[in-house]
């Protein structure tokens, strides 16, 4: 259920203008339609066809290789791996490239010269993720005890927002929200929904470093309506939340793990260790305690808005992508291909 792209029609005319060759696999699930691309003067081809594309030719795209194929990969791939932080299976996902001698240009891992990712889906995500957990919160209101949908594209934030504003009204009462990361990316778009949403301000928990500087857990997450994590985790750090706390007392009744880090051996959510999907979107926690609590773990929530998140990260890459042609001395590019190497060097004496 991804219907999100790497690179725009709007992204890609601007390539070819610079005299990039742009070839692009036709694909009735994405959200830019296949004529959009020729349009700009793309070339298309039948999908999944990156596999026998020119061995000089840079494979662009999005996240998740087919699973269960260890095929090696001989070509340069800029796409989201998933692979760094030790995540479940990723040395399968690391091996592959090495072993076909390929090259692997992590999007998660281009940053500019202070460290600062230079392309993220990070606000797209929180502010859908922040969407959810309204959403869901509401459910629960106005239909107890009977499963939430299935969520599906909308054509817009517009028309998301008028929703949740409805049901909103509809209830009478407003949650009390918290987003975790508050000053990121991520954060910031959790923080923007809930405010577009109607959400007051004095609902709106915003925690960043400073407050969790203490370390957790967090009584404070308890006793919050609504929890959104949106947190970079780059290391071990205390858990935010217990099972123990959830089993007692606490008004918690929603949790959206944006930052999914699901199978990360530090998961600072650690009552939970499955992804949630659009199609099943939420996660009944067992707990002693018998009022409900529901955790959302999709790790592409930003295809909710597929065509505003797209747009906006494909600009923000766009910068990065015309110094391709000098990616030998371009820091940004050194700097992937040097963690690549790193991280590949690592599988062998890493457990």
């Amino acid at each position: 259920m991804e219907h999100r792209a790497c690179l725009s029609p709007e992204v890609c005319k601007k390539l070819i203008d610079a005299g990039f060759q742009i070839t692009v696999e036709c694909d009735k699930n994405r959200i830019f339609e296949d004529a959009e691309y020729s349009a700009v003067g793309c070339r298309l081809v039948p999908g999944d066809s990156w596999r026998t594309a020119p061995s000089d030719a840079i494979i662009t795209g999005l996240k998740e290789l087919p699973e269960n194929d260890l095929t090696p990969l001989p070509h340069t791939h800029i796409m989201f791996a998933h692979c760094y932080k030790r995540q479940g299976g990723w040395k399968d996902v690391l091996s592959r490239f090495s072993n076909g001698k390929g090259l692997l240009y992590d999007l998660e891992f281009l940053q500019d010269a202070s460290g600062r990712r230079v392309a993220a889906f990070g606000f797209y995500a929180g502010f859908t993720g922040s969407a959810v957990g309204i959403d869901a919160w509401c459910h629960q209101q106005l239909h107890p005890g009977t499963a939430y949908p299935e969520i599906t594209p909308y054509p817009n934030e517009d028309v998301l927002i008028a929703e949740t504003k409805a049901k909103l009204a509809k209830i009478g009462k407003f949650p009390k929200v918290m987003v975790m990361g508050a000053l990121g990316r991520c954060g910031s778009g959790a923080v923007s929904y809930a405010r577009k949403a109607g959400i007051p301000e004095e609902n709106i928990i915003k925690w960043d470093m400073a407050e969790t500087a203490k370390g957790g857990p967090f009584q404070e997450i308890i006793d919050a309506d609504i929890f959104v994590n949106c947190i970079y985790l780059s290391s071990q750090i205390p858990a935010f939340i217990t099972q123990e706390q959830i089993d007692g007392e606490r008004q918690l009744s929603v949790i959206v793990d944006v930052s999914c880090d699901t199978t990360n051996p530090f998961n600072p959510i650690p009552i939970y260790n499955v992804n949630t999907t659009f199609d099943k979107p939420l996660l009944d926690i067992e707990t002693k305690n018998p009022k409900p609590l529901q955790l959302c773990s999709i790790d592409h929530l930003p295809t909710m808005l597929p065509r505003e998140a797209s747009n906006q990260f494909a600009t923000d890459l766009l910068p990065t992508l015309m110094q391709l042609p000098e990616r030998d001395t371009a820091p940004v590019w050194t700097g992937a291909e040097a963690l690549y190497n790193e991280k590949v060097a690592s599988m062998a004496t890493t457990d």
